[in-house]
């Protein structure tokens, strides 16, 4: 079965060498490959120009520069799937060094394929790795493992940190969350390879009482403990170690399947209960939303509406951080460059106060220290800005990739909101619609009540021109002859009412709604009329 085992360990100066030849089986360890443990691929990257061709190199110059109390290399020993063949365990190495080591640090590996005590394959890889980092800065072997320079760091040695809190001092309980961490990836990393080639085991990096096996932890075996009766009461013992954690297996999988179903049971009921709940809540949201008029949904759609995606990239911490570092280049480029001008300009006012002694200067027969002096700070004045202006590039397209990064996610984070508040400036601008045409039905229909209240009086005021016969409404008045005939009509019935009952009349004509709007409707006609004939003339 696939064994789950992976530990970190560090060398001290003198050991990184040694051990390299030791796991690439060169040196006084190449007779290994004929006997004992079994190299079955080897690598090595990372490595700086002086050592990319011999990575023995490499670590025979950390046991020689690096620090005395000082850590030349990490270890990690990781025991390999025997389910998977020789190249894919190495394509799951090459794909782990990838994610953990990736760029960073100079490394090689080795497999190793001893013979187990079941008399197959027990498969585990060696990875060494430099806890210097590689910042793009050529260092001969002495200079790559002197200390660190921040303020210069072609200066310096590399910078050493490893891992995601490089350079901090940790606690012990730190230190082992970070190896369990990095366990939990190595775990997902090869049961993803095992699931690819098709194999059903899978590693399980936690321990027994994480796990709830009720076996107790294996004591490590010395060599002289697996010869002769030794090696059989271990491999007995395993064997019905095996044995018991089977027969555990089987009555867990039978209380599992009892214990399944009731957990999907609960699940199912959890889930429609969710739903449930978010149908509810979307409704009532709409609801909410429907009850809102125009305006409310404008500050609505105001208040929910996320600032430019530019505005959010260029408030992006990698974006700010990309920034300064290259605005700190760019102003360490500068002093650089000014550094430089600063000292052939006192380099040549000198010679212009001194033209004898310069001239002796330029001809070797007297050196002027001053003139030595400003020619080294010019120097390296001019090495600085020179290896500064690359950086500024880099640390730009750095910028210029950190933008892209963060408008892409930004853009992705604000889709839903941006679909919402689409939806509500569609919902917002059909409602202003509806308020535009209830509003003009509002007004038409105060209008007609308006005129219609209007009746009684235009209706009396129209009669008693008539009965005047003034303003038109003469026999032969345009007021009377736009008249239409039933206007006349009632016009001339009411006169002829005796006055004294004519208010009676006139309520009793108007009380029946029907009537009232016929009249209405004879008014408007005979101003209709009235106004063609003014047009006419």
């Amino acid at each position: 079965m696939a064994i789950g085992r992976l530990s970190m360990k560090v060398g001290k100066a003198g050991k990184a060498g040694p051990h390299a030849a030791y796991i690439a089986r060169e040196g006084q360890y190449a007779d290994r490959l004929e006997r004992g443990e079994k190299l079955e691929a080897t690598e090595a990257g990372n490595m700086p120009a002086w050592a990319q061709s011999n990575p023995q190199a490499f670590w025979q110059a950390a046991d020689a520069y690096e620090r005395k109390n000082g850590t030349t290399y990490r270890e990690m020993e990781i025991a390999l799937p025997r389910e998977l063949d020789a190249d894919q365990r190495a394509a799951l190495v090459r794909e782990f060094v990838r994610q953990e080591i990736g760029e960073r640090h100079a490394y090689q590996w080795a497999i190793h394929t001893p013979t187990a005590a079941d008399g197959q394959e027990q498969p585990h890889v060696h990875l060494m790795f430099s806890e210097r980092q590689r910042d793009g800065i050529e260092r001969d072997p002495e200079q790559y493992f002197k200390r660190y320079n921040a303020k210069a760091p072609e200066k310096g040695g590399a910078r050493k940190g490893y891992g995601p809190s490089a350079g901090q001092t940790l606690t012990k309980a730190e230190r082992a969350a970070e190896l369990k961490e990095l366990r939990g990836r190595w775990e997902a990393m090869c049961n993803a390879h095992l699931e690819r080639a098709g194999v059903e085991q899978r590693i399980d990096m936690r321990s027994h009482a994480e796990r709830g096996t009720g076996l107790e932890p294996e004591r490590k075996q010395l060599p002289s403990q697996w010869r002769g009766q030794g090696r059989a009461n271990v491999i007995e013992f395993r064997q019905a170690r095996a044995e018991l954690a089977e027969a555990r297996q089987e009555l867990a999988r039978a209380e599992v399947i009892h214990l399944e179903a009731e957990r999907q049971r609960r699940e199912q009921a959890q889930r429609e209960a969710r739903e449930r709940a978010e149908r509810e809540k979307a409704q009532q949201e709409r609801q909410r939303l429907e009850r809102m008029s125009s305006r409310e949904l404008a500050a609505e759609i105001a208040r929910l509406r996320p600032p430019p995606v530019r505005d959010l990239v260029e408030r992006d911490p990698a974006v700010i951080e990309a920034d300064q570092e290259r605005r700190a280049l760019e102003e360490q480029h500068h002093d650089a460059r000014t550094r430089e001008a600063m000292a052939r300009h006192e380099a040549e006012q000198w010679r212009q106060a001194h033209p004898f002694r310069a001239k002796a200067h330029d001809s070797g027969l007297f050196r002027s220290p001053y003139l030595d002096e400003r020619a080294k700070i010019e120097a390296e004045a001019r090495q600085e800005w020179l290896t500064v202006a690359p950086r500024i590039e880099d640390a730009a397209l750095r910028g210029r990739q950190a933008r892209s990064d963060a408008e892409v996610r930004i853009t992705v984070e604000q889709t839903p909101i941006r679909a919402k508040v689409a939806e509500l400036e569609a919902l917002q601008k059909e409602k202003a619609r509806q308020e535009r045409e209830a509003e003009a039905k509002r007004l038409a229909q105060k209008r007609i009540e308006a005129e219609r209240e209007a009746v009684p009086k235009d209706f009396k005021l129209m009669a008693q021109k008539r009965e005047l016969r003034v303003g038109g409404w003469g026999d032969r008045g345009e007021k009377w002859q736009a008249a239409p005939e039933p206007l006349r009509k009632l016009i001339e019935g009411y006169n002829a009412t005796p006055k004294a009952q004519r208010e009676a009349v006139l309520e009793q004509m108007m009380k029946n709604p029907k009537t009232r709007e016929h009249v209405r409707e004879l008014m408007e006609q005979q101003r209709e009329n009235s106004r063609s004939q003014g047009l006419t003339r």
